[in-house]
């Protein structure tokens, strides 16, 4: 039996770590907000103004034209790119595809990518000097159009994988009983296999249009002087220093990204029992007619998508395009560019991404198994939840304007006293920490709610038989916890390095000459006229991300292996 002194023991570490998480997430989430909220409701001088700020939004015709533009544009890129995944997603589901795995990772391209890069592939395409330009085929390609074709490529990915999770949920009972009854293909598509993905397609369609809603890379590249949110709050806090306008602009970005945040909250929750327990996994029957075309259109997509981003690299790779054709990798030497420092930026951008990766899995993981294995401290640990899966609807550019006016203020006064309170996080504004801890916050959801679902699968009773023979709980995490989670733990961790290497939307705020990364030296690069060499910096964060994912992979799959392997014996 475990004696009192042994409970108390534990049970005061274990609050001691629920309130360190608790406060890592109230200093790092809330309280900037806190302040980006605040700064919507005064004026420059600091007093309070209520809804002046946004009465002046939207009494501006330069603002409403931004707002309409950037809803027009995600309302299309979103369309484009769920239909086109739709589709992929069925083929690969439901017909009789070749190298289904190859094809799902060729299509998986666009997220391993800047979004600068699909700029920058635009204009070598379609740019007054663009490949398809010079053959005679011209398209507006500065403005709507171009951030419409960068988006839908962008988002199209995202789409896919929720889409393909909805398609693997078919119960083939109600295909086999269709197929008795003489029922069309059109008709078993509208009945069935419609109604069965219904949440998994409305939950990519507000996915996407938030992806395209808060994106800041493909319209800076391609956009021309046509405005849009994103790149309006940029030119509202480093261009005009107007940080109160740039907080109603922040605001008023989050809503598409918090009506997507409890429209996946709800998905997710219908969705989990929409399956029953009866169900018999879809069996693929062989159609000769209908299995080579979605094979074309599956090898079409992937050719087009290796073709983008072909471009790009054969470009960097030539010493003048369209002028002098003849190979070279004068363009992948950082030193001679215009803009300059683009190597310390890559070295600063791995350095990031790694510290990001490891401190903020073991964050989020350490986070989840509070939430989900301790029985303490009930209502506090509900606060961490709630904290850790609200950077979903967080956009990028609203974290690094939050960071800005809470990190950078070197005291904040005390609400009706003549006293303020010294900032004690000021001193990591400017410094790479800053630049891992936003990416940490921006990015922290998915890898908690991935922690969360697989610590779900494991047996409460290892916790319940751990506690009765006095065993330490962080004995258990170790023990058994983390060496079950593993697969999961690699996940989060890839997805937390992939994502800081190519972010762009909160470092631009932060960043200085000294902690500059990659993905914003794209742009500094791109606008001294180099978009070679911007095209080159862009390649090496793709071959970058590519080469981490595919070690994953192999891992994954030899982790795998060596299990079936060990369950057989």
């Amino acid at each position: 039996m475990r004696t009192r002194k042994a409970v108390l023991g534990q049970d005061f570490i274990k609050s001691l770590l629920i309130l360190v998480i608790l406060a890592c997430l109230c200093s790092f989430l809330l309280f900037p907000l806190f302040s980006l909220f605040s700064k919507a409701f005064q004026d420059t001088s600091g007093e309070f103004v209520g809804f002046a700020q946004f009465v002046k939004y939207f009494g501006s015709p330069n603002m409403l034209y931004s707002l309409r533009n950037t809803i027009y544009i995600s309302t299309l890129s979103t369309f484009f790119s769920v239909s086109l995944a739709f589709i992929f997603a069925y083929a690969l589901s439901r017909r009789n595809v070749p190298f289904k795995k190859t094809l799902q990772f060729i299509a998986m391209f666009p997220l391993f990518a800047p979004t600068m890069l699909l700029g920058i592939s635009l204009i070598y395409l379609f740019g007054n000097q663009g490949l398809f330009t010079r053959l005679g085929f011209v398209i507006p390609l500065y403005g709507e159009v171009g951030i419409i074709i960068a988006e839908s490529i962008f988002c199209f990915p995202v789409a896919l994988m929720v889409l393909m999770v909805a398609f693997s949920s078919a119960d083939n009972r109600l295909f086999e009983a269709a197929d008795v009854m003489g029922t069309s293909p059109l008709r078993k598509m509208l009945t069935i296999t419609l109604p069965n993905i219904k949440y998994g397609l409305i939950s990519s369609v507000f996915i996407c249009f938030t992806y395209s809603f808060t994106d800041f890379g493909a319209p800076s590249v391609v956009g021309g002087n046509y405005n849009v949110l994103a790149t309006d709050i940029y030119k509202q806090v480093i261009g005009q220093q107007n940080f109160n306008m740039g907080a109603v602009v922040g605001i008023l970005m989050m809503m598409p990204a918090v009506a997507s945040f409890f429209v996946d909250r709800y998905v997710t929750s219908k969705q989990s029992g929409s399956v029953s327990s009866k169900a018999v996994p879809y069996a693929i029957k062989k159609h000769s007619s209908s299995d080579w075309l979605m094979t074309s259109f599956c090898i079409l997509i992937c050719v087009l998508i290796l073709g983008f981003f072909g471009m790009s690299l054969f470009a960097s790779m030539v010493k003048s395009w369209p002028y002098k054709i003849s190979l070279t990798f004068a363009h992948y030497d950082f030193t001679k560019v215009a803009a300059g420092g683009a190597s310390l930026a890559v070295k600063n951008s791995i350095i990031v991404s790694v510290l990001t990766a490891i401190i903020g899995t073991i964050l989020a993981f350490v986070a989840a198994y509070v939430v989900e294995k301790m029985k303490i401290l009930q209502r506090l640990r509900k606060a961490i939840y709630l904290l850790a899966i609200s950077p979903m609807a967080i956009p990028g550019t609203v974290v690094g304007l939050s960071y800005i006016l809470f990190f950078n203020a070197r005291s904040f006064s005390i609400p009706f006293t003549a006293y303020s309170l010294l900032n004690p996080f000021n001193p990591l504004y400017g410094t790479i920490v800053i630049l891992v801890i936003a990416n940490m916050v921006h990015y922290f959801s998915v890898p908690f709610i991935t922690a969360t679902t697989a610590l779900k699968l494991l047996d409460d009773e290892f916790e319940t038989v751990s506690d009765s023979l006095s065993v330490p709980f962080h004995k258990t995490l170790f023990r058994v916890s983390i060496p079950m989670s593993v697969g999961a733990i690699l996940e989060m961790a890839v997805y937390f390095f992939v994502n800081s290497m190519i972010t762009v939307s909160a470092v631009v705020f932060l960043y200085t000459p000294a902690s500059r990364l990659a993905s914003v030296a794209i742009l500094n690069v791109r606008d001294a006229g180099d978009i070679a060499e911007a095209a080159a910096l862009s390649m090496i964060l793709l071959g970058i991300n590519v080469f981490v994912r595919l070690i994953y992979e192999f891992t994954k799959n030899a982790v795998q292996r060596k299990t079936n392997a060990w369950q057989k014996r």
